[in-house]
C-alpha cells in the first residue's frame, strides 16, 4: 500500500501541491473569523445539577458582573483626595454598560419622614460637605453604621468600589473597552496622589487574561518557529531544509485555526495551545522523513528511490506514530467536558494533518531539488551523536542488571514522590504569581475577604415565608454562622436592610441595628412600601414569591480542598439550623461552579489518561500480535509518567488540570519514539534471520539519531511555554518538557535493554 502511495505521490506532484494551497488559502480565511472567547469556559455539561442550579439562580436574580477597585491612600480621608475619588465614580457611571456602582462618596442613607410614612433616601455626602471638618463629621457618624461595614473602614487607609457591569458588555467586544476604561479614569487617582490602586473581580481578571491570551497565541507561534528552525538548521546546517520544514507546520498552524472556524469554535487558554504545539508535534515527522531520505540516498545513491522508500517506510511508521499522539489528544473528546472535547478535536484532527502535509510536501519538494551532496548528508556522520548512539549500544549490551537496578530505584523512588501529591485546583491556578493580577487578588483577600462571588439561597417553601419572624431569625443565625470562616467576606442579604431600617425608624439609634420583632415589622412594613426602590433591596435578595432569601458574599481564592473542608463543616452548622423538611438551602454562585468544575476537570483527566492507555496498548497489541510486547513497549513510557508525577510530588507542585493534561498529552508523544524503534527493531528481525541482539543494534543506530534530534526538539518546543502568563501553561510546558527528555533515555536504554533480556521468548514467539 505505501509503496503505492509513495508512486502516487511523486506522480502527481503538481497536482497535491496545487491542493494543498487552495486548501490552505481556504483555510487562511476560515482562521480570519475565529473569535477569542468572552465567556467563561464551559467545564461542566449542561445538565450537571451544580450548573442547573446556578442557571436557576441567575434566572431569579440576573446575572451579575462585578469589579472590584480599591484604593491605598494615607490622604485618602483628606477632602481633596476624598472629592477626586467622587468625580472618579460620576465618570465611570457614564460608562456603557455600568449598571451600579457601590463606593463610599455614593452611600446613601434613611431618613424617617412621619408626615408621608416613608423613608427618604438622603445621600450621606452631600452638597453641605465643604469642609474638611464637615467631612470629618460625618466619616465619624459613619463609622459607628454596621450597616456599611466593609465598604467604610478608616483604618485601611482607603476605600473599595464595586462596578456591576451587565452581561451584555462582559460576553462582547466592547468589554475590554469598557474595563481598560474603567481603568484608565481610576488610574488617574494614582498618578495625582501616587497612591496604590488594585483591581479585581470575576469581568476584570477575564478581560486581562483575555487580552494576555491574544498577545500569547502569536509571541508562541513565533517563538516555537524561531526555536524549532534554529534546532533545525543547526542539525542539517540546510536554510533549504529548514525553510520546507517551516512551511509544513505553519500550513499545519493555519488549518488549526481554519477548523476552530469551521466547527464554531472560539479561543479558549486550551485551544490557544493547539498551534504551537502542532509545530513542536509537526517537526519530528520533518525530521524522521528528511533522516531517512538521507539515510537512503547515502546507502544506494538515487534520489527518486530513496524518496519512495521515505515514503513508503518512514511514511508507514510516521502514520503509526501520529495515530499514537493524535490518539492522546482524542482521548479528551470521550469526556464531558465542553473544554476538553474542543480541545482533543481540534488537536487531533490536525495532527494527522500536520503528518499529511510532511507526507506530501518533503518529498515533493525534494523531488524538484538537485541530488544531494555530501554537505547535504554529513549531518548522518556527525561525531558527537554517533559516540552517543556507540555508549547507548554499550550500555544496553554490557550494563543490563545496572539499567534494571537503576530503573527499580527510580520506580520506588517514584512512587514515593507520587504518593506526596496533592490533588486540588484554584480559581487562580493560571495566573502568574509574579503579576499584579495575582497580587491584587491576594491584596482583596486580605484586606476584604476576597472578590469571588457565592450564593446562598435559603427556600421556606411558603409564600411570603420570609416576612415570618422566626425565619427572618433563622437567616441571620446562618449570616453569624458566615461571618465565622475567614475565608468569607461579610455577607450581605435583605436581614441587613430590614435592621437599618429598624434603625431608621428610632431615628438612626445605631442600638438599634437589630432583626425588628413581629410587631416592628408591622411598624416599619407602610414605610418600607412608601419607600423610593432606590435603596429598596429586596428585589436584589428576595424572590418574587417572598420565600426565598438570597445572602451574597464573596469567598478567598481557596483550593478544591479547602473548599470540600469548608463544606463539609458548613453544611451540618445549616442543617441544624434549617430542617430539610421545611426548608431547602442551595450553595451557587459562580465560584461554586467553577470549583466543582475544576473537581470535575480533573476527574475527566483521569478518565482521558486512562482511555489513552488503553487506547495505546490495544494498538500495540494490534501492531505485534504479543502481549510481551505491549507490556516492553508500556514500560518505558510509564515510568517517565510516574517520575513526574513523583516531582510534583517532592516539590509541591498539585495534580490540577493544568498538571494532570501532561500525562496524556507526554504519553501520546512519548509512545512515538517507541513505534519507531519497534517498526525498525521488526524490520531487522526479517533482514538479520531473527537474531535479537543485531536487530536490536541496528534499530538503535539508525534511529537513536533521530530519536535524540525528535527529543531535542520536543523539549525545546514545549520548554517555550515556561515564558507564559498563565501559571497552567507553564506548568503543562515545563512538565511535558522533562516527561518527554526522561522519556527519549527511557526508549532509548531501557526498551532496548528488555528486548535483549527477553531475546529467547520473542526468537520463539516470532518464528511460531
Amino acid at each position: 500500500m505505501w509503496t503505492s502511495i509513495s508512486e502516487l505521490v511523486l506522480k502527481n506532484r503538481i497536482v497535491i501541491l496545487l491542493l494543498i494551497v487552495v486548501s490552505t488559502v481556504f483555510m487562511a480565511n476560515e482562521a480570519l473569523d475565529v473569535k477569542f472567547s468572552f465567556d467563561r469556559a464551559k467545564i461542566l455539561p449542561s445538565d450537571h445539577q451544580v450548573y442547573l442550579e446556578n442557571l436557576d439562580f441567575q434566572e431569579k436574580y440576573g446575572l451579575k458582573h462585578v469589579m472590584a477597585v480599591a484604593v491605598e491612600d494615607k490622604d485618602f480621608f483628606k477632602l481633596e483626595n476624598f472629592k477626586f475619588w467622587g468625580n472618579i465614580t460620576s465618570e465611570i457611571s457614564k460608562f456603557d454598560g455600568v449598571e451600579n456602582i457601590i463606593s463610599i462618596n455614593l452611600i446613601s442613607k434613611l431618613e424617617k419622614n412621619d408626615s408621608l410614612i416613608k423613608f427618604d433616601i438622603k445621600p450621606w455626602f452631600d452638597s453641605t460637605i465643604t469642609t474638611q471638618y464637615s467631612l470629618d463629621s460625618a466619616l465619624k457618624v459613619l463609622s459607628f453604621q454596621k450597616f456599611y461595614e466593609g465598604v467604610f473602614d478608616r483604618s485601611k487607609n482607603g476605600t473599595i468600589m464595586l462596578i456591576t457591569l451587565d452581561n451584555e458588555i462582559i460576553n462582547s467586544k466592547s468589554r475590554d473597552y469598557t474595563i481598560l476604561g474603567i481603568k484608565e479614569i481610576v488610574d488617574s487617582y494614582s498618578e495625582k496622589y501616587q497612591a496604590s490602586l488594585f483591581y479585581s473581580g470575576m469581568p476584570y481578571m477575564r478581560t486581562i487574561n483575555s487580552i494576555n491570551l491574544k498577545k500569547e497565541i502569536l509571541l508562541f507561534i513565533l517563538l516555537t518557529l524561531f526555536v524549532t528552525s534554529s534546532i533545525l538548521f543547526l542539525f542539517f546546517r540546510s536554510i533549504k531544509i529548514t525553510l520546507i520544514s517551516m512551511i509544513v507546520v505553519v500550513i499545519g498552524a493555519i488549518w488549526a485555526f481554519g477548523t476552530m472556524s469551521l466547527f464554531g469554535y472560539e479561543i479558549t487558554l486550551l485551544t490557544a495551545l493547539v498551534p504551537p504545539v502542532l509545530i513542536v508535534i509537526g517537526i519530528p515527522n520533518c525530521i524522521f522523513l528528511i533522516n531517512k531520505f538521507h539515510a537512503e540516498f547515502k546507502r544506494n545513491g538515487d534520489k527518486n528511490n530513496a524518496l519512495k522508500i521515505m515514503i513508503s517506510k518512514i511514511g508507514n511508521i510516521t502514520f503509526l506514530t501520529n495515530i499514537t499522539t493524535a490518539s492522546g489528544f482524542a482521548a479528551f473528546t470521550l469526556t464531558e467536558s465542553q473544554s476538553l472535547q474542543e480541545f482533543g478535536l481540534v488537536s487531533s484532527l490536525n495532527i494527522l494533518g500536520v503528518f499529511m502535509f510532511s507526507l506530501f510536501i518533503i518529498p515533493i519538494m525534494f523531488s524538484f531539488f538537485k541530488t544531494p551532496n555530501s554537505k547535504n548528508i554529513k549531518h548522518l556522520d556527525r561525531r558527537w551523536i554517533n559516540y552517543v548512539v556507540d555508549y547507548l549500544s554499550f550500555l544496553i549490551q554490557n550494563k543490563r542488571p545496572a539499567i534494571y537496578k537503576f530503573t527499580i530505584l527510580i520506580f520506588i523512588i517514584g512512587v514515593f514522590g507520587l504518593l506526596k501529591v496533592q490533588i486540588t485546583g484554584n480559581l487562580s491556578d493560571d495566573f502568574n504569581k509574579k503579576q499584579d493580577l495575582y497580587k491584587d487578588l491576594k491584596f482583596f483577600e486580605r484586606n476584604y475577604g476576597g472578590v469571588m462571588p457565592l450564593e446562598i439561597l435559603v427556600d421556606t417553601k411558603k409564600k411570603n415565608g420570609l416576612f415570618k419572624s422566626y425565619n427572618l431569625k433563622k437567616i441571620d443565625e446562618l449570616n453569624d454562622v458566615l461571618l465565622s470562616y475567614k475565608e468569607f467576606s461579610k455577607p450581605s442579604s435583605y436581614i441587613d436592610f430590614l435592621k437599618y431600617s429598624k434603625q431608621a425608624y428610632y431615628n438612626n439609634d445605631t442600638s438599634y441595628y437589630s432583626l425588628p420583632n413581629s410587631q416592628e415589622q408591622r411598624f416599619l412594613t407602610p414605610y418600607l412600601a412608601n419607600t423610593d426602590s432606590e435603596m429598596d433591596v429586596s428585589n436584589i435578595y428576595l424572590d418574587s414569591l417572598n420565600q426565598e432569601a438570597r445572602i451574597s458574599l464573596r469567598i478567598a481564592d481557596i483550593s478544591t480542598t479547602k473548599m470540600d473542608s469548608i463544606m463539609s463543616d458548613l453544611e451540618p452548622k445549616i442543617s441544624s439550623l434549617f430542617d430539610s423538611k421545611k426548608y431547602n438551602v442551595i450553595i451557587t454562585g459562580t465560584t461554586k461552579v467553577l470549583l466543582t468544575g475544576t473537581k470535575f476537570l480533573l476527574s475527566n483527566l483521569f478518565v482521558s489518561l486512562f482511555l489513552v492507555i488503553i487506547l495505546i496498548s490495544i494498538f500495540m497489541a494490534w501492531m505485534f500480535g504479543s502481549v510481551r510486547m505491549v507490556v516492553l513497549s508500556l514500560v518505558p513510557n510509564l515510568l517517565p509518567l510516574l517520575l513526574t508525577g513523583a516531582i510534583m510530588g517532592f516539590f509541591g507542585i498539585a495534580l490540577k488540570p493544568s498538571t494532570i493534561l501532561v500525562f496524556s498529552i507526554a504519553f501520546g508523544i512519548s509512545v512515538d519514539d517507541t513505534i519507531h524503534f519497534l517498526a525498525k527493531y521488526r524490520q531487522e528481525l526479517l533482514s538479520n534471520n531473527w537474531n535479537v541482539k543485531e536487530s536490536v543494534l541496528e534499530a538503535l543506530k539508525e534511529t537513536g539519531v533521530s530519536m535524540i534530534y525528535t527529543s531535542i526538539v520536543l523539549f525545546c518546543g514545549f520548554f517555550i511555554f515556561i515564558a507564559s502568563d498563565f501559571g497552567g501553561t507553564v506548568a503543562l510546558g515545563l512538565l511535558v518538557s522533562i516527561t518527554l527528555l526522561i522519556a527519549m533515555l527511557s526508549n532509548l536504554v531501557l526498551l532496548p535493554a528488555l528486548l535483549l533480556t527477553n531475546e529467547k521468548h520473542l526468537v520463539l514467539k516470532n518464528n511460531n
